[in-house]
């Protein structure tokens, strides 16, 4: 006689990934609707000055709210050094926002796919 063999209950549900990658997707939405916003305002003032305008992260950034940007950085300097701050965030700032964020979208887009169902190698070949 053959006896079954028990049955484990997982702790982590099948929903939770799913909210995960639902949550990573929403990031990417709001993301690229942002930089699509910076893109916009940036081809307007293109257009009114005649010459190619792209402005930096750190100017929209202090432009909407500058209190927030010196938070920013105090924070940074104090958690991570004055290092972190200068040479890798600064670079990162001085990057047209557009650009900064469509790349933030495509991160979060990339983190909150769903994988990919492999087949076994023998069987995807004809």
């Amino acid at each position: 006689m053959r006896v079954a063999p028990a049955r484990t209950i997982s702790c982590i549900s099948n929903a939770e990934p799913q909210m995960i990658r639902f949550l990573f997707r929403l990031l990417s939405t709001v993301a690229l609707a942002i930089g699509v916003v910076m893109a916009v305002l940036d081809a307007t003032r293109t257009v009114a000055a005649s010459a190619i305008v792209m402005t930096p992260l750190a100017t929209s950034w202090a432009a909407f709210s500058p209190g927030t940007l010196d938070e920013a950085e105090a924070f940074v300097t104090r958690t991570f050094g004055t290092a972190f701050w200068d040479p890798a965030l600064t670079s990162v700032l001085a990057l047209p926002g557009w650009f900064v964020f469509a790349a933030l979208s495509l991160l979060f887009y990339a983190i909150g796919r769903k994988p990919v169902a492999r087949l076994a190698g023998f069987a995807l070949k004809t």
